[in-house]
């Protein structure tokens, strides 16, 4: 990625899958980065890549995601090992995008 910040500065990473986004809200009810596109009607991140400051507020968001009946469409990934943080539904660490 060549628009990423520096790992030491941005460890984590967001993927959204914004196209199974149906627009609940929930994440930008408990997540500053998160706003909702009143053009579009769906979540967006503020910003892909969060610090330490940010991680607890975007691991909710992904967590409180109903989408994709509750299995969320935000993924909190650590840049470093590469391991999905969450919402992380095996348990493993093991990136749930399908």
């Amino acid at each position: 990625m060549t628009n990423a910040p520096p790992v030491a500065e941005k460890p984590y990473k967001i993927v959204f899958e914004g196209g199974r986004c149906f627009g609940a809200g929930k994440c930008a009810e408990v997540a500053d980065n998160w706003e909702m596109d009143f053009s579009t009607g769906l979540g967006a991140p503020k910003t892909y890549f969060v610090g330490e400051d940010e991680l607890d507020e975007n691991v909710r968001a992904a967590e409180v995601c109903p989408a994709k009946k509750d299995a969320g469409v935000i993924h909190v990934i650590d840049r470093k090992t590469g391991d999905e943080i969450a919402p992380n539904p095996h348990g493993d660490g093991t990136v749930s995008l399908d």
